[in-house]
């Protein structure tokens, strides 16, 4: 399948591999790049040096297409952004902030750059700032969200843009991807149906609770602080949300200390009372572990056979 997306990331499959923190490390971005999508490793707010050895090990895994995403609130958000440059890399995706003082050096350096955006507005900024492409990502995803749905925000966001979209947010099969194509995306980002793969280093626990959700199984915390997170309902969420029924200082205060560490938690610990097992809304969908590359392959070869079908009965 080529698409705008695959010619400007080299890359086989229109499929971008989502930054997800404590998780999205060499072992899985790796298996993905090497299976033909975009494998992407998380800085989040570890230690320069920390992701460095990260990028160093997954080159070891594959000579394929390998990006780093910078959250650009980060206290380490100039040191990656340098990082970026210093080690080649050659797809950055950015989220939390605006990525415009970093552009010069990132294009000169030859990176593509792909900004997470939750609003039409926020694309039209990311386009003007020299982004080579943008990332629209619906509520349904995990971990941190807006509040429109994918269905909702991805066409507002083609007809607003000259550049590339991808759509993320509630994509785990051909039926996804091929609805988003319809909708103008040339490529998706997905984040919960790579926990599900054999090559992604979380906790059993982890593994086991998406194995076992279903279509109701998230919820949304973190709305009185301005930051939204969807994740796997358990004894923290519950906790969290009593907490936010009446939301003062005092509240803000217990939920900050009570999420501190609580993805860490999750991801290596597999602690089911303390932490964040942050998912998406399509948890529902995966039963059995698979590998990168079957994800892969086998949602690109069902959404060409669906819109080839949808073609033919319509045409």
């Amino acid at each position: 399948m080529k698409t705008r997306i695959t010619e400007l990331l080299g890359i086989e499959y229109p499929i971008i591999q989502g930054a997800m923190a404590w998780i999205a490390e060499h072992h899985l971005a790796a298996a993905v790049s090497q299976a033909g999508g975009l494998g992407i490793i998380a800085g989040g707010a570890a230690p320069v040096e920390v992701i460095r050895e990260e990028i160093h090990k997954a080159r070891a895994l594959t000579d394929k297409p390998l990006g780093l995403n910078i959250m650009l609130l980060s206290p380490n958000a100039d040191d990656l952004a340098q990082l970026a440059i210093d080690e080649h890399i050659e797809v950055v995706t950015t989220g939390a902030g605006n990525p415009g003082k970093y552009m010069a050096a990132w294009k000169q350096a030859g990176i593509k750059v792909l900004p997470v955006v939750a609003s039409v507005a926020l694309a039209k900024r990311m386009e003007r700032a020299g982004a080579d492409a943008v990332i629209a990502e619906g509520m349904e995803g995990g971990g941190h969200i807006g509040e429109s749905t994918t269905m909702a925000l991805l066409p507002q966001v083609v007809d607003a843009v000259s550049v590339p979209v991808v759509a993320a947010g509630g994509i785990a099969d051909g039926r996804g991807m091929a609805a988003a194509l319809l909708m103008g995306a040339e490529g998706v980002q997905c984040g919960t149906v790579f926990l599900a793969t054999n090559e992604c280093q979380i906790s059993d626990k982890y593994k086991e609770l998406v194995l076992k959700a279903s279509d109701i199984s998230t919820v949304v915390t973190g709305r009185p602080s301005g930051h939204p997170v969807r994740a796997l309902k358990t004894p923290l969420t519950r906790k969290c949300l009593e907490l936010e029924r009446v939301p003062s200082d005092q509240t803000l205060e217990e939920l900050e200390a009570a999420t501190a560490g609580s993805l860490r938690k999750a991801v290596q610990d597999g602690n089911y009372e303390e932490g964040t097992f942050m998912s998406g809304q399509i948890a529902g969908m995966l039963t059995e572990l698979r590998s990168c590359e079957d994800v892969l392959h086998t949602m690109t070869e069902s959404a060409e056979t669906l819109l080839k079908t949808a073609f033919d009965r319509f045409r």
